[in-house]
């Protein structure tokens, strides 16, 4: 049973270091007046803290009538996460600290041979950037991997990632935490994507970002869905494979089945396609979209066949959840042309339409979601292990535009 006394001073602990996180520099006062605790509590805390070195002094405050307090913050280079976005192309690592700043920063091609070779190629990476980080690298407990499919809790492996082979029939968590002698937390990119745009995307909204879909359009298709501000995975973890909606195509043939029907009639293959259907032409998708813009008839053709199948695809989602809005992401979501195309059609499908907009973060939306998620646990796991992530609902999201501004 657990000790009673034990999880009172692990709430308190949790409470405080995200206090510090969220406003730091802050003196004892002002936290015992933000968090509810009494002043004897905070003493104690941060004494803690501070003799552990998680957090530590960083000046001093004017008070009443002359006096000065004592101000604290947390001590970013007393622990750190890494954070790998796996795509079917490229492959990124970065190490942050303690607070989310990124400290070391990787990217490569991803290793077209595939399984073996890019669980390989992700490890090496993240040694790479661990070596390359200040963090001490005994600090660093724990990487969160990102990657294009579905995670299996049970076997390691990752379903449904065609892009990618063979990563269905390896136990990729175990074979990664072996090597690198770290906790290894799977999950999907695209609900990586939805959590970061819900901790540091662009909230317009009146309702805060608690129902919200991020759709992610490239290479293959995929949703990331929030509702009441929670993600949703489903049973298998298989909620938002959008591309595997039965329309766009034969939702019965053996590629379907593979890839899915909507994402054979609007990714990165289908657009190539359709183009070359057209005009007897092979163009890359960057090009046709370049031609769109430029007025052409035929690649405008194309992208408002596009931005049909996702119209209708984003009616399917808005009837089961209702969402306040969906974000865009992705090298072929993000185009400013299709998301007109999009909005254009939407009403041919409905009356209650959703805000549709592209994201903000620059494509960086699934890496900045595995760096939440990371500090989330790592907090959790450091000061209320007895709690669970229970104590950290959502790690205090750091300035915005400064974040932004630093990532590239």
């Amino acid at each position: 049973m657990t000790n009673p006394i034990k999880v009172s001073r692990q709430v308190s602990q949790s409470v405080v270091m995200q206090a510090i996180a969220q406003n730091g520099p802050i003196s004892r006062a002002s936290l015992a007046k933000q968090s509810g605790l009494s002043k004897q509590t905070i003493s104690e805390v941060v004494k803690q803290l501070e003799l552990n070195n998680w957090v530590k002094v960083t000046g001093q405050t004017s008070g009443h009538i002359g006096r000065t307090a004592v101000t604290y913050e947390v001590n970013p280079m007393s622990s750190g996460v890494i954070v790998v976005d796996l795509g079917g192309t490229k492959v990124r690592a970065v190490a942050v600290d303690l607070v989310g700043n990124i400290t070391s920063d990787l990217t490569e091609l991803t290793d077209p041979k595939g399984k073996y070779a890019v669980i390989e190629q992700i490890v090496r990476m993240c040694k790479a950037v661990m070596e390359l980080s200040p963090i001490k690298s005994d600090l660093i407990k724990l990487a969160v991997v990102g990657v294009p499919g579905v995670p299996d809790p049970g076997t390691g492996s990752i379903n449904m990632a065609p892009n990618i082979e063979g990563l269905d029939e390896i136990n990729v968590s175990k074979l990664i935490s072996d090597d690198l002698g770290v906790e290894v937390v799977l999950e999907n990119d695209v609900n990586l994507a939805v959590l970061g745009e819900q901790w540091l995307g662009d909230d317009e909204s009146e309702f805060g970002l608690d129902n919200l879909v991020f759709i992610s359009l490239g290479t293959g298709i995929g949703a990331g869905i929030i509702i009441n501000g929670q993600i949703v995975r489903g049973v298998y973890g298989a909620a938002g494979e959008l591309g595997f909606l039965p329309f766009g195509g034969d939702a019965t043939s053996r590629e379907a089945l593979r890839a899915g029907a909507l994402e054979n009639s609007v990714g990165t293959d289908a657009i190539v396609k359709l183009y070359h259907s057209k005009t007897n032409a092979d163009k890359s998708v960057k090009e046709i979209f370049a031609l769109a813009v430029s007025g052409d008839e035929i690649a405008n053709e194309i992208v408002s066949e596009i931005g049909f199948g996702m119209a209708r695809a984003i009616a399917a989602i808005t009837s089961i959840i209702d969402p306040e809005k969906v974000i865009m992401g992705g090298s072929i979501g993000s185009q400013d042309i299709l998301i007109k195309a999009i909005q254009n059609h939407l009403p041919k499908f409905m009356n209650n339409i959703p805000k549709v907009a592209v994201s903000t973060l620059d494509g960086n939306a699934a890496l900045i979601g595995g760096i939440a998620i990371g500090l989330e646990q790592r907090h959790a796991t450091l000061f209320a292990p007895d709690m669970g992530n229970s104590m950290v609902t959502q790690f205090p999201a750091p300035d915005r535009s400064r974040f932004l501004g630093k990532l590239k």
